[in-house]
């Protein structure tokens, strides 16, 4: 095919999977504009030349994820014309991802997200059925990563050998009327056999655990790692992501803010009341009568259950927990990159507070959790102290009921 003259590639549109801090920033499309010789081969296909112009600043992309991005290509000085820098640009994709739960409600928008990332080399996908067509279907996009599918527990090591990041979705989705809770006695196995499986084929590698109760399934995960004599807590995580999303959307609505603006941490647990976000801290600074904090902080906590019931049994939060999901998926791999900027809420094992684990904002890099930012639970309001005493018992009985599962249960692979 002939090379057209120029052309205008866009990423996103709307939202970033990315933040500094933990916001979730909006902005300007962001556009390489390509004019017509050499190839960005592995990465979009488009017939490109040397030279290349970054316009304005991203929108599926936060401006961090673009310098992430720009940073994968590496390089190569040219000759000038007419006083012009041309450069060449090879895409530097190089991590392995595995998605455990690949053909469910999250996992097949999720390994979509993730097929779309740069840094990603190899993406191997794996459930207990039906995970074949979609590796079939994302394999056909033109994006760096070599997708390959893997079905049922036969094929369980062969999906997590050499793999850097592990997310496990897996699990039955919430139905109306159903808790967290109630998904703990299926889930509950899953996570603890799957996780037997990554201790065993690829104990470096970073977890992202998003199957439900999270506030007791990172417990098992923690449990059966350290039965297995390869626990890192820094390696650990507990995908909260969403909640920080939601956070930021509903405050963003509610105040008539741009969302590229807006901050706010969340923290506690993944779960009702365990949900915290501390209004408080919100960035930009705006204030908040105390009915509007009561209802953002209720429909932040209820905000899965609002999807519930909006979807009549068809379903849970899969697409914006999918969102959510990769958007950590991709702080998890700038930080794996040598990325230094990279901040996220997340349930982790922690001492931020007297509780084992602890969802908080964390700063991210090459070994997992680099430092906890402790400054975000400092100078809490008197309705958000409160809130973090009230929530206490209840995530540490979550805690303690994911701990007691793993404990009395034979670890199997």
């Amino acid at each position: 095919m002939a090379a057209a003259s120029a052309a205008t590639f866009t990423i996103g549109s709307a939202t970033s999977l990315n933040q500094r801090g933990s916001s979730l920033p909006q902005s300007k499309p962001f556009n390489f504009r390509f004019n017509s010789q050499n190839s960005l081969k592995n990465f979009c296909g488009l017939k490109a030349a040397s030279n290349i112009s970054y316009e304005a600043e991203t929108s599926f992309l936060s401006k961090e994820t673009c310098a992430a991005l720009r940073a994968s290509f590496a390089p190569k000085a040219q000759k000038t014309n007419q006083n012009l820098h041309q450069h060449h640009f090879q895409p530097q994709a190089s991590y392995k991802v595995a998605v455990l739960g690949a053909a469910g409600g999250i996992g097949q928008p999720l390994s979509l997200l993730i097929k779309m990332s740069p840094l990603v080399s190899v993406l191997h996908l794996y459930d207990v059925a039906n995970v074949k067509g979609v590796a079939a279907d994302l394999s056909h996009c033109n994006t760096p990563s070599q997708v390959m599918d893997f079905t049922g527990a036969s094929e369980l090591a062969n999906a997590l050998k050499g793999i850097d990041v592990v997310v496990i979705p897996a699990g039955v989705p919430r139905k109306p009327g159903m808790t967290r809770d109630d998904l703990f006695n299926i889930n509950a196995g899953i996570v603890r056999d799957l996780v037997s499986a990554v201790a065993d084929n690829c104990p470096d590698a970073f977890i992202h655990i998003i199957s439900n109760p999270v506030n007791s399934t990172v417990p098992i995960a923690a449990e059966v790692l350290k039965q297995k004599g390869v626990y890192d807590p820094k390696k650990l995580f507990g995908v909260t992501t969403l909640d920080v999303v939601r956070a930021n959307t509903f405050v963003a609505q509610k105040k008539n803010l741009k969302l590229i603006d807006v901050d706010v941490p969340v923290v506690g647990g993944h779960a009702g009341i365990t949900i915290l976000p501390l209004l408080s801290k919100t960035k930009p600074t705006v204030s908040f009568t105390d009915e509007e904090i009561e209802q953002l902080t209720v429909r932040i906590q209820n905000a899965g259950t609002e999807v519930v019931e909006a979807k009549a049994g068809a379903g849970s939060a899969t697409l914006s927990m999918a969102y959510a999901a990769a958007r950590f998926v991709e702080s998890s791999l700038r930080a794996l990159d040598g990325d230094g900027d990279v901040y996220e809420c997340t349930f982790v094992q922690s001492e931020v507070t007297e509780l084992p684990f602890f969802a908080s904002r964390v700063k991210l890099g090459r070994k997992g959790v680099e430092a906890f930012i402790t400054s975000d639970l400092q100078g809490l309001s008197e309705y958000e102290q409160k809130a973090v005493e009230a929530l206490k018992p209840e995530l540490k009985a979550s805690i303690e009921k994911g701990i007691d599962f793993a404990s009395k249960q034979a670890v199997t692979a």
